[in-house]
């Protein structure tokens, strides 16, 4: 495990996260600022590698958060792009798809809905 592979994956995961300034981080930017600043401390050899396997498979877990969290983010603006329509109502809807073929919905028929109604 190198240095550059650490932060490498530390600006990955901070880049995934929404925005904040430095100044007023949310709990889980100071999180994961807390957990890549933990000091290292071992002193016999095979202690030392256990700790530095368990720093790598850290990273790895590390480096599959921001690959998900990527993943996610992607997955999101590709469905907004392709289904922009999702977040109407049904009405909106037909309104919509009736103006992509060159035709507008009637007044009328709004008019008649409300008539049947109220009577």
């Amino acid at each position: 495990m190198t240095k550059t592979n650490t932060l490498t994956t530390y600006r990955s995961l901070l880049r995934e996260l929404p925005r904040r300034s430095l100044s007023s981080p949310t709990p889980l930017h100071q999180r994961i600022r807390a957990l890549y600043r933990q000091p290292v401390e071992a002193t016999v050899p095979q202690k030392m590698k256990m700790v530095e396997e368990e720093l790598s498979r850290r990273l790895q877990e590390a480096e599959q958060m921001a690959l998900y969290a990527r993943s996610q983010r992607q997955y999101v603006a590709l469905l907004e792009r392709y289904n922009p329509g999702m977040s109407l109502d049904e009405q909106e809807k037909i309104r919509l798809t009736a103006r992509r073929v060159g035709l507008d919905i009637p007044a009328e028929v709004e008019d008649a809905n409300k008539k049947t109604n109220t009577e």
